[in-house]
């Protein structure tokens, strides 16, 4: 039997590969999503139409926290956690990325060396590109193939950068904000904004002589909570103490996740949910679109240098600097 090229894959080799559980072709698949190729976009988004159509459905579950509050370490207690009840995982980790060089900073799966080596579970490290949301720009897309690939569990890691975080929220079904001992007293300075997206919280790191402090912040972090309008009709969130060194606390979280799907899947918030989330994501790839065809555009283009350094010599203001582009933008469109 002959193998074709590896470019050459076919759509349809690349739908049965993914749907039949290649770790491989989801990769590369993964890979496709991500780049701006016009030839790859083509073919990815042929790839994603046929997967969507499978109509698999997975828990997707986000996890977010303040750099050091030890997300990749909790992520690998958590996902062992979840394969011991037969169930298949996939983490999608964010990493900060070097704006510059569009390059990873951090590599996730040498943090994860256990749940690596699962066969179960699949580890993509993204890098952010400097893109605010503590998401990639792709990740919507690579969450479809990982559940067209019938992983059970999808895990988010985001950056942790607060505010701009939120943007998680329209991809996930769960958000597990994860806060270090003795952060309570600096519920002030946390953003409001994540507290509010939190379904649950959980103190990491609540072991030995932390077990005290862990106690208090817990207590602080209930009664942030209860100031807070309510998420989810009905929900109430919860403040859980962990600590992946003892493996204590993880089976409580996914507990807590399983009854929370529960929940909102009986209520029929979940799929109101996801129908939202589907329209969130038709307008941001043309937002993205849109935003790539303008620079694209010879005539922004040959403006833009100039139009830039004007503002920034504050000949020009903003505002009529981006009229201008857009002017060129249009006046080059209508002919």
């Amino acid at each position: 039997m002959t193998h074709k090229p590896l470019h050459e894959l076919t759509v349809d080799e690349f739908v049965d590969g993914i749907t039949g559980g290649s770790r491989h072709l989801l990769s590369r698949a993964v890979t496709l999503v991500e780049s701006n190729r016009p030839d790859h976009e083509t073919k990815a988004h042929a790839i994603l139409d046929r997967c969507l159509a499978k109509g698999r459905r997975s828990i997707r579950i986000g996890i977010t926290g303040a750099p050091g509050a030890g997300k990749s370490t909790f992520i690998e207690s958590f996902g062992l956690e979840i394969i011991r009840h037969g169930l298949r995982v996939a983490v999608l980790a964010i990493d900060p990325s070097s704006t510059r060089s569009g390059g990873s900073i951090l590599g996730d799966k040498a943090r994860m060396e256990q749940l690596s080596v699962r066969p179960e579970v699949f580890i993509r490290p993204t890098a952010s590109s400097g893109y605010l949301g503590g998401t990639s720009p792709r990740t919507h897309e690579t969450i479809l193939l990982c559940e067209a690939a019938g992983y059970d569990v999808i895990v988010v890691e985001t950056v942790g950068v607060g505010q701009s975080e939120i943007v998680v929220n329209s991809m996930v079904d769960f958000i597990l904000l994860l806060m270090l001992p003795g952060s309570g007293d600096e519920l002030q300075g946390i953003k409001r904004g994540i507290m509010e997206i939190a379904d649950t919280v959980a103190i990491t790191k609540a072991d030995g002589e932390r077990t005290g402090i862990a106690q208090i912040s817990k207590s602080d972090f209930e009664s942030a909570l209860r100031l807070l309008p309510e998420k989810h009709p009905g929900w109430v969130r919860k403040v859980l103490l962990t600590s992946a060194l003892e493996s204590s606390g993880i089976a409580e979280v996914w507990q807590n996740i399983t009854e929370f799907i529960g929940s909102m899947s009986s209520s029929g918030e979940l799929d109101r949910n996801r129908r939202e989330q589907l329209r969130l994501l038709l307008y941001a790839i043309i937002e993205d679109r849109l935003k790539r065809e303008f620079f694209k555009r010879p005539a922004v283009a040959s403006l833009r240098e100039s139009i830039e350094q004007n503002v920034l010599s504050g000949t020009l203001s903003p505002f009529s600097g981006a009229m201008a582009l857009l002017d060129a933008f249009n006046t080059q469109g209508s002919h």
